[in-house]
């Protein structure tokens, strides 16, 4: 083997020239598998962490989106539910002031109309079969309220009185005696009515206080058709009178009472799933009779 030939030195670097360049970095040792694992864990947890971070912003977002729309919804159906109760309230006190020429007819009818309507709707609520007395009873109450409309507001009793008073009440000024006469007409058809109907059902006392009853209705209806309203008044007056009528025969059925209670109780009592569940109980007993006690 030939021997190698000696190293020469590197050459010196000239004096005052640039230093020469260090040596590299000895490579580093690859890590062991603990290490690797851990890294690869801490890298894992980072990621999570990262996309918990994002999910979590993201919400928030949606969330203060989500407020944002509840917050208008809210604001859209309060404002509704207001222009309903407007409309509501409004309405009768507007269409008593176009039709009638009062808000106080507005209000009156509309409380009355309300009432009325829910007298109804407790009668079908407790017996469904009734729609055909509250049909009729309507009917009355409609045609007694158009006719009391229409003689009201042409003047008829007006005038039937007035005719009565000039030949009866010659010396009283002319403008009281439709009123007179009516009153005392009527007041006293009222107190005869009165005891009559007090008498029959209760003696002598409540014979009394029908009569002080029916004169003082008397004396009133006929106050009321000694005037001449007009048409719009009379129209009024006759609704007015039509939802009165209406609702008394209502009030008169409920507190006859006139409900079948059995079938109120069938229809809102399981009776056919009680006795169907009671038939298969009786049929289970008998085809795994219960073991006999010692």
């Amino acid at each position: 083997m030939p021997p190698s030939p000696p190293r020469t030195p590197p050459p010196a670097p000239p004096r005052g020239g640039p230093p020469p360049p260090p040596p590299p970095p000895e490579p580093e040792p690859a890590p062991g598998l603990g290490e690797q694992i851990g890294a690869t864990r801490d890298s894992a947890k980072r990621l999570l962490d990262a996309h918990v971070e994002l999910a979590r912003a993201e919400f928030e977002e949606i969330g203060d989106a989500a407020k944002r729309a509840g917050g208008y919804a809210g604001l859209a159906v309060g404002l509704a539910i207001f222009a309903l109760l407007l409309l509501a309230i409004g309405g009768p006190m507007f269409l008593g002031e176009w039709i009638f020429g009062s808000i106080g007819w507005g209000i009156l009818l509309g409380v009355e109309w309300l009432i009325a309507g829910a007298l109804a709707g407790a009668l079908l609520a407790l017996e469904p079969a009734i729609e055909a007395r509250i049909g009729r009873s309507f009917t009355i109450a409609l045609v007694i309220g158009i006719v009391f409309g229409v003689v009201a507001g042409a003047g008829l009793t007006n005038r039937f009185w007035t005719a009565i008073a000039d030949n009866i009440l010659t010396s009283v000024d002319p403008g009281v005696r439709p009123l007179l006469v009516a009153m005392l007409a009527i007041g006293i058809i009222g107190a005869v009515v009165g005891l009559v109907i007090g008498l029959s059902n209760g003696g002598g006392r409540a014979g009394a206080g029908g009569l002080v009853v029916g004169a003082v209705l008397g004396i009133t209806i006929g106050g009321l058709t000694a005037v001449d309203p007009g048409p719009r008044v009379g129209a009024a007056l006759g609704m007015e009178v039509g939802l009165i009528v209406w609702i008394v025969l209502m009030v008169r059925v409920i507190a006859a009472g006139e409900f079948d209670t059995e079938k109120l109780k069938a229809r809102y009592w399981p009776t056919l799933t009680i006795e169907t569940t009671k038939e298969t109980i009786e049929w289970a007993r008998a085809r795994m009779p219960l073991a006999k006690r010692s």
